[in-house]
């Protein structure tokens, strides 16, 4: 693999996970909107403007071979449910000043799905990845007595993209195409919204400001934007090296809580997320030792 193409590798991981990352940073623009409202923005204006890229790359034949797939669509029908529930509880901690929560989720996420390869898949797990899952439950341990309470913006999180991407790799569909057709699939949900809220004289998708109008047309935009450079990423660094660029998005997610939104870190905060960086440290070193052993 030559020099060139990692560093651009590198740079599109970059750009993806940053992205990402300031996530709270834009989506705190319409914290005067409910989640919901902004929910069925981004799936509308995701669906057109991706609809719009797929016509440009000429791949409509990808996705309509999807169609020809019952097992494929119904996997797919169950991925915009996962990514759409992420979606919404993550608008909802944005709003609700929780985003040191969200970003403990994101961190959460590779160990749920260590879990879900021992659950679901059967793969079996050496002692450090069992040292790691020790890990992150003693830190939901921790989490549970701090608050008096499950962390449940953080396990949601955490399960339902964990799951999404268990989904999401059993399907043989390329990203921008599995997007179109997962916002698709939240417009009915999106649309019988509208009618309801329609009903209480509150219009979801019109009677907004001109700046509020914008921002909801960008979040369908940066939402297909990093997930291109996801996939431009993916074709170009070994998967561990993508798996130590994961890390990005939920530590700026935390800088924000932290130091732009002024959030709390409590020292019991504080220990959940040391047991958890702790626990991906352990797993990053197993992980490159199989790596290296494949190799």
């Amino acid at each position: 693999m030559s020099s060139d193409r990692q560093l651009a590798g590198v740079g599109f991981g970059l750009l993806a996970y940053g992205i990402w990352g300031f996530f709270p940073l834009f989506f705190r623009q319409l914290s005067q909107l409910s989640p919901m409202d902004v929910l069925s923005n981004r799936a509308v204006w995701a669906f057109v403007l991706v609809g719009l890229l797929l016509t440009l790359r000429r791949q409509w034949p990808m996705v309509a071979a999807v169609f020809g797939n019952g097992r494929h669509l119904a996997m797919l029908a169950v991925a915009a449910l996962l990514i759409g529930s992420n979606w919404l509880v993550f608008l909802w901690a944005v709003a609700n000043q929780q985003v040191m929560a969200s970003s403990l989720g994101y961190f959460l996420t590779p160990l749920v799905n260590v879990l879900l390869g021992l659950l679901v898949l059967k793969e079996r797990l050496n002692r450090l990845e069992w040292f790691s899952v020790a890990l992150a439950l003693l830190a939901i341990a921790n989490e549970v007595v701090a608050l008096g309470s499950l962390p449940w913006v953080s396990l949601v999180l955490a399960t339902t993209f964990g799951t999404y991407g268990l989904v999401r790799k059993q399907l043989p569909v390329d990203a921008i195409s599995s997007l179109w057709l997962e916002t698709l699939a939240m417009l009915p949900a999106c649309g019988l919204y509208a009618l309801w809220q329609a009903q209480h004289a509150h219009a979801v998708f019109s009677g907004h400001d001109l700046r509020t109008t914008l921002l909801l047309i960008s979040a369908g935009a940066i939402t297909a934007l990093p997930l291109m450079a996801f996939a431009a990423a993916t074709q170009r660094l070994k998967l561990v090296t993508v798996g130590m660029l994961m890390y990005i998005n939920p530590t700026l997610q935390l800088l924000t809580a932290v130091w732009v939104f002024g959030e709390p870190m409590s020292s019991a905060r504080l220990l959940s997320f040391a047991l958890i960086w702790l626990g991906l440290l352990v797993f990053s070193y197993s992980a490159w030792g199989k790596y290296r052993r494949r190799t």
